[in-house]
């Protein structure tokens, strides 16, 4: 068995930030995840003008209720979603002038519903180039509150945005959602507001958030569900048994479900009150699975499908075609690539069986995303020969990812069937 020691959640990090940056007093976030992407939001607060203090098992957070320090701030958000759809939402909440830009890839990706959402409530913003997206600028002079309509259909992230911005509008805020994916996120988002003083209600698809701002607190991070699911897929795919502590029962993250899609294959899944244990059992089924509420772990799932002894169908994930790539796109290609017969339509991936015991080592093309990279080092488990084109770009979530994995590869190869 390997006892799998996982990097704080992303997305709770991400969140406990902005909470922290918007509380009354010093916020304390134990094991926050520390990669590309946070760094990059703890450094967008600097900039903003907020204390964020940081050691490697610990960052502090001197909050502002009243908006950032600074009246003129240029942000780079780096690749970060969260930081350069936060940032700009918390800035709003303040007073002065503040320009925010983002990588290349990151400038492709949607903010529209989000942006639109701010101006409705009489944010002053301006998109700079393309409308809705990166670069933009916000003549930040606070947000009264009120009702707001929201299509969060593309991103979970633009409703998440909203909610934390409530409490720092002057009479609260009414969202009313006309359609929203990863909705598992948005109740992350809400219990981590309760934990900062917040209580969020909801009547029917309209979430109501009071005025009166956070209460600083001491936050722990749990270990990222996301990254987990590399870690329980290589478990399923080679017959070894995985254990991640710290996620278990009462775990916020809605991606620790993939492990009941393992479980659905044939894997063993054991989920204990502060631990998941995945144990292979010797073999995978195909299956049909909506994963329209994680479909982060899609591409881990599509990565392990070639050895499954019936089709996979994945559905309702047309939201992965703008994540830092077009990630069902991505999979295909690079299925493909190593012999894998795929079908894939506007919201759905198939991969087909038969081919599991013949695949080929390829370059996999990495688009330079992160999960693209961590899916496929899951595959090469059974496939000599895979290598990527970029494989550095892990460093967004998980640096040591490379490091950590090649251990778990020796002890599955001492004991599994891999």
């Amino acid at each position: 068995m390997a006892l799998v020691d996982i990097p704080g959640s992303k997305s709770l990090t991400a969140r406990a930030l902005f909470l922290a940056a918007a509380a009354d007093g010093v916020t304390t976030l134990r094991r926050p995840l520390r990669s590309d992407d946070t760094e990059g939001f703890a450094e967008g607060l600097t900039r903003l003008g907020y204390r964020v203090g940081r050691t490697p098992d610990v960052w502090q957070v001197d909050g502002r209720p009243q908006g950032p320090a600074l009246t003129e701030a240029d942000v780079h958000c780096r690749d970060g979603a969260t930081t350069a759809r936060f940032l700009p939402t918390l800035a709003a909440a303040g007073h002065g002038t503040y320009r925010f830009d983002a990588s290349a890839q990151m400038r492709r990706r949607p903010l529209l519903p989000l942006t639109r959402a701010l101006r409705d409530l009489g944010v002053d913003l301006r998109h700079e180039e393309a409308e809705g997206h990166h670069p933009l600028t916000v003549r930040a002079a606070g947000v009264e509150g009120g009702d707001v309509v929201l299509d969060a259909g593309q991103s979970s992230q633009y409703l998440t945005a909203l909610l934390l911005l409530g409490p720092l509008t002057r009479t609260g805020l009414r969202v009313t959602v006309t359609d929203l994916v990863s909705a598992p996120y948005v109740e992350i988002t809400i219990a981590m507001m309760r934990a900062f003083g917040v209580e969020v209600g909801r009547e029917g698809n309209t979430y109501v958030v009071p005025p009166g701002g956070y209460r600083a607190t001491t936050y722990a991070i749990e270990p990222d569900a996301s990254t987990a699911s590399y870690f329980f897929a290589a478990a399923a795919l080679t017959g070894g048994e995985v254990t991640v502590p710290g996620l278990g029962r009462g775990a916020l993250q809605g991606d620790l479900g993939f492990v009941d899609v393992l479980r659905r294959m044939g894997a063993r899944v054991d989920v204990g009150e502060d631990r998941t244990t995945v144990a292979g059992t010797g073999g995978l089924h195909g299956v049909t699975v909506d994963m329209r509420d994680i479909s982060d772990t899609m591409p881990t799932l599509a990565a392990i499908a070639p050895f499954a002894t019936g089709p996979v169908r994945i559905e309702d994930v047309a939201n992965t075609r703008v994540k830092e790539c077009d990630r069902l796109d991505a999979c295909a290609e690079n299925l493909r690539r190593l012999g894998v017969e795929v079908a894939t339509g506007h919201d759905w991936i198939e991969i087909r069986p038969g081919a599991g015991g013949s695949l080929t080592g390829a370059d996999i093309k990495t688009h330079g995303d992160h999960r693209i990279v961590m899916s496929f080092a899951v595959t090469a488990l059974r496939v000599p020969g895979i290598s990527f084109d970029d494989p550095g770009c892990v460093r967004k979530t998980f640096p040591g990812f490379h490091e950590a994995f090649a251990r778990l590869a020796k002890v599955l190869r001492k004991g599994g069937e891999g």
